[in-house]
């Protein structure tokens, strides 16, 4: 049989949705079998599909026998005789069959496998795309934008993700075309198919932003040790060279501040510090507070890692921050509780933070 029709609409399928035509063969044959089962109550059944030929054929097996009981498994000799001269009891016979003649049950059956296979490899496929961009950044087409609930669907080669409003950019106003970067943290499986957990508010969205922009620490050159971030307003990075004569934290801004730059415009203007790690605390704790200017470091005498920090009078709001903002991020960063007291001993408002 040749169905020239059916073939290219697979063809066309594969295209459009990326998935193997074999892959779409195999569930067409699934659904031929259960079509048969239901039609004649046998489902050992002969398939032949070739897309290169253009060739469909669909055969029913049954045994040949001299009386039949069985007649969803067994033809009589005489009646086998007229399909095939060969034709010898207790031999096997395949009998042609004509998909166009499987009736409405067969279509829907076919239909409903088919559709599923599709799904299925869209799934698949799906997952894929989601796996090889786990924990890393990735490109997408803002689709739709929930006017409802801010959620953004995001497009990315054939598959889709959705970017909650709660992980994107604090103030950020995305638009349908728009291309945007996000940061994979996670793919999950569930009964819908693959999801990818996606996010523009992750600290590792950060990272892998500086990875991208500096050669340094896409070769292993410079290194960052840890990262502090309040999506939208501000992040603290700290690096560190693994090569004397580069230069960690001018290797990130870059010349001119381009590199730096790039990254702050992707980040809707968010303030970005970078320190430089050392791996002695006291120096550590008192880069983190930057652009405050530290006077002294003292660790707590218990071993605990708590440390009390003392700064300029003059300085002290800027240690801080607004609203503890500095002093917080400092703290997430290096994994101290800090304490910050002004030189002179006197507080001019709440330090506690």
């Amino acid at each position: 049989m040749v169905n020239k029709e059916l073939f290219e609409a697979l063809a066309l399928l594969e295209k459009e949705k990326g998935i193997p035509v074999e892959y779409m063969i195999d569930q067409i044959k699934r659904a031929i079998v259960v079509a048969c089962k239901n039609l004649y109550g046998n489902e050992n059944v002969d398939i032949v599909m070739d897309p290169e030929k253009n060739t469909f054929n669909v055969k029913l097996i049954k045994t040949v026998v001299e009386e039949v009981e069985d007649e969803s498994a067994e033809i009589a000799l005489a009646d086998a005789k007229q399909i095939s001269k060969r034709a010898a009891v207790g031999k096997e016979l395949g009998i042609p069959l004509d998909p166009k003649k499987f009736g409405r049950i067969a279509v829907s059956a076919s239909k409903n496998v088919i559709h599923g296979g599709i799904r299925d490899g869209e799934k698949g496929q799906a997952l894929r795309e989601f796996q090889s961009k786990y924990k890393e950044l990735l490109t997408a087409t803002v689709e739709r934008i929930d006017p409802k609930t801010g959620n953004a669907t995001l497009k990315f080669g054939k598959a889709e993700a959705i970017l909650p409003k709660s992980e994107q950019i604090a103030d950020e106003v995305l638009t349908e075309g728009e291309h945007i970067k996000v940061y994979v943290v996670d793919v999950k499986v569930g009964d819908r198919g693959p999801r990818a957990i996606i996010s523009r508010t992750h600290p590792d969205f950060v990272r892998k932003m500086f990875e991208t922009e500096v050669p340094e620490i896409f070769d292993g050159i410079v290194e960052i040790k840890s990262i502090s971030r309040e999506a939208g307003s501000r992040t603290k990075m700290a690096v560190i060279s693994n090569d004397p004569e580069v230069d960690a934290v001018g290797a990130c801004i870059g010349t001119r501040g381009a590199r730096v730059n790039a990254i702050v415009e992707e980040l809707c203007g968010e303030k970005i510090d970078i320190i430089v790690y050392d791996e002695d605390p006291e120096k550590f704790i008192a880069a983190s507070l930057s652009p405050a200017n530290v006077l002294s470091v003292q660790l707590a005498e218990d071993g605990s890692k708590a440390c009390r920090v003392t700064v300029p009078d003059g300085q002290l709001s800027l240690a801080i921050g607004n609203k503890g903002q500095n002093a917080r991020l400092a703290a997430k960063l290096t994994g101290w509780k800090i304490d910050i007291r002004p030189e002179s001993g006197f507080f001019g408002e709440d330090t506690e933070d």
